[in-house]
């Protein structure tokens, strides 16, 4: 009866609350875990990203074009005062912290205006297979698309 009233994830988190524990918010964007690809004649893009474990999400991504690595990046998501903080260590530039200005059960996005490229970072689910990701920067500046599908983990 409660189900049909409000619907199953505001039961969840109505249990939760009354149960002492509030959803951990990194949960919601567990739907990033595993491996995805970006193919262009010019270049692959691959990342992956670990299940969410410790209030954290590990993830790596490398930039491939032809037999050589051009780039590559170590993220951390974390919660962090009741948001979540997308710690990005890119390959030879100083990491950057951005906070989570929207989250849904099928985005993110990620802002620091002080930042001088990217100031958002955003995820959007499409689909089991599918995640578009992209960056961009000041409001009108530039934007930079990155359609993923989802990809094979394996080894060689």
């Amino acid at each position: 009866m409660v189900r049909k009233l409000i619907g199953a994830p505001a039961v969840l988190t109505l249990l939760a609350f009354l149960g002492g524990r509030r959803p951990e918010e990194i949960e919601r964007v567990a739907w990033l875990a595993g491996c995805w690809e970006a193919r262009s004649p010019h270049q692959t893009i691959e990342e992956q990203w670990m299940a969410p474990r410790g209030h954290a999400m590990l993830g790596v991504s490398r930039t491939v074009r032809g037999d050589s690595l051009v780039e590559y990046e170590v993220v951390v998501i974390r919660e962090q005062r009741g948001m979540l903080a997308y710690e990005a260590h890119p390959s030879g530039q100083t990491a950057a912290v951005f906070l989570s200005r929207l989250l849904t059960d099928s985005s993110v996005v990620f802002e620091n205006l002080q930042h001088d490229f990217p100031q958002r970072i955003g995820y959007e689910r499409r689909g089991r297979d599918s995640l578009f990701a992209w960056v961009e920067g000041a409001s009108g500046g530039s934007r930079l698309a990155f359609p993923y599908r989802r990809a094979g983990c394996g080894g060689p």
